[in-house]
């Protein structure tokens, strides 16, 4: 006798839909669109059987405090996880009522728990130039140096990175400057210094003992293919220990966005190069620079001195 087969969770054909339309029409990367995909697979494991269409206000609430408590194994999610687990929540079902007519969204009014503010990590200016100046040897490093400015000299997420074209090296080696493609498929213009310029003119020379022949992007792997960004933070990764270092590619990006505050004050200009929707986002380094500047008054006033 034929087991009778389970039918089919038409959740899922809701959830594939959704993340279509992220991938096609709004143009999100394959990360993001993967990051969607987990969040709305933990709302699916919290509301039990129950279609999108009846998910309360209630069992929201719930599952943020399930997540937030974690279990005997595993700790809670921090606030900062569930609070972006719960816009992408959020987003979807606001999705689901301009598509399918859903009614309220329950996730409306539910806010994560607070958990205390985290500052981005920065190097110093010396400790970034120890970084970025030690000698190189062969294709691969010279490659890796290139990329490396490149984060810290206009401030780049890894994924703007991988994805530039070799013709941003046209670019650059004319204006200066180069055109990022950033969340949301939003492009922007940043400056490029001179050592980054240099050290791309350095990596073009020496590109093609490691791209194919037709491959169109700037920075490759060992197959000669546009380089992942799990090698990239490999790379970083690998050129930090040389100096005790724990390094990833946000580093240099936030170490870009805090050296550029402290010396300019424009926290406007700021926002535009990394590319922040909101200059909230961009204030947290603000912070950054009153910890330089106290850390300065430390030490040379004479009347904060300990005795």
């Amino acid at each position: 006798m034929l087991e009778a087969t389970a039918p089919a969770d038409p959740r899922r054909a809701l959830v594939a839909e959704f993340l279509h339309h992220l991938r096609i029409e709004r143009r999100l990367s394959p990360h993001t669109a993967s990051n969607y995909a987990r969040d709305l697979d933990a709302l699916t494991a919290h509301i039990g059987g129950t279609a999108f269409e009846g998910v309360t206000t209630a069992q929201v609430r719930r599952a943020v405090a399930g997540l937030h408590a974690g279990n005997a194994k595993r700790g809670g999610l921090s606030g900062k996880s569930i609070a972006r687990m719960l816009s992408a929540w959020r987003t979807f079902f606001e999705w689901l009522a301009r598509h399918h007519g859903l009614g309220a969204n329950p996730v409306v009014g539910v806010r994560a728990p607070k958990s205390p503010r985290t500052l981005p990590q920065a190097l110093s200016p010396d400790v970034a130039a120890q970084l970025l100046d030690a000698p190189v040897d062969g294709a691969q490093e010279i490659r890796d140096r290139a990329m490396f400015e490149l984060f810290y000299s206009s401030g780049l997420r890894l994924s703007e990175l991988v994805g530039l074209d070799l013709a941003a090296a046209r670019d650059i080696a004319v204006g200066r400057e180069v055109t990022v493609l950033g969340k949301g498929a939003k492009s922007r213009n940043v400056p490029v210094g001179a050592k980054a310029a240099l050290a791309l003119t350095e990596w073009l020379r020496v590109r093609g003992e490691l791209a194919q022949p037709d491959e169109a992007a700037l920075f490759v792997g060992a197959r000669g293919q546009r380089v992942s960004p799990r090698v990239v933070e490999e790379r970083l990764s690998r050129w930090g220990r040389k100096l005790g270092l724990a390094v990833h590619p946000h580093m240099l990006r936030h170490s870009f966005a805090t050296h550029v505050l402290q010396s300019s004050g424009d926290l406007r200009a700021v926002q535009e190069m990394l590319g922040h929707a909101s200059i909230s986002t961009t204030q947290v380094y603000t912070h950054l620079d009153f910890q330089h500047l106290a850390k300065v008054y430390d030490q040379a006033h004479p009347r904060a001195k300990r005795k």
